[in-house]
């Protein structure tokens, strides 16, 4: 067996399998939880009280006005100065879903407003109240009116998740460092990698068509010219 083919099936693959894995693990409770604080800061900034309204445009602002990078190493680096101590996934995890939060809120904001008050009327006056209506009329409109959008902050959260290797989380870049600086071939293991980021990208794109598809809402279809 050659040398590119013990390297390809003795030290990439396995590595870039462990690291995949674990990728996947910090996407995918990132992106759901993410989703949920979205969509709940977002209600909140549009028919929340006054004191919620606060809160969660401080928290928008907050974190979407923090670099990513800084926010990860606030949450790995410097909480423990404060007696909390958090695990590299943990941190990441952490991070990644206030951040991705914070832009699923100006989504789901956008898609709430654009829900005409005459639905909301016209449930006040069959008797519902105000967290019925929000739950059952306007909610379910928004999330998919918001959806394509959401579907980008989950793609671009695919490839920031790079980012938790930097709080000393190795996943699949992680991985790739070091399998690269150990045999030198940066370019290799880096295209294999950001080839695996492709995959990801790829799929999470092909689910999210066949999810806005799914749930579009009766004209609101988009139509080809």
């Amino acid at each position: 067996m050659s040398d590119e083919l013990l390297f390809l099936y003795g030290d990439l693959a396995p590595a870039l399998l462990r690291g995949a894995a674990v990728s996947l693990r910090l996407i995918i409770p990132s992106a759901v939880l993410g989703f949920v604080c979205g969509v709940l800061a977002g209600s909140c900034r549009v028919y929340g009280f006054s004191l919620l309204r606060w809160a969660a445009d401080a928290y928008v602002a907050v974190f979407r006005g923090f670099p990513l990078l800084v926010q990860l190493y606030i949450w790995y680096f410097g909480m423990p100065r404060l007696g909390l101590y958090l695990s590299p996934y943990e941190a990441a995890v952490l991070g990644f879903t206030l951040c991705s939060g914070a832009y699923h809120s100006e989504y789901i904001r956008g898609a709430l407003l654009s829900i005409k008050r005459g639905q909301i009327l016209a449930a006040q006056a069959i008797g519902m109240s105000r967290l019925q209506t929000l739950r059952h009329i306007i909610l379910p409109q928004a999330v998919r009116r918001a959806l394509p959008g959401c579907g980008n902050e989950w793609i671009y959260l695919i490839k920031y998740s790079s980012l938790a290797y930097m709080v000393t989380c190795i996943e699949l870049t992680g991985e790739g460092k070091i399998v690269a600086s150990s045999t030198f071939k940066y370019t290799e293991v880096f295209a294999a990698v950001g080839f695996v980021y492709l995959l990801f990208v790829t799929l999470a794109t092909w689910v999210l068509k066949g999810l806005e598809k799914r749930l579009t809402l009766p004209g609101f279809e988009f139509h080809r010219v």
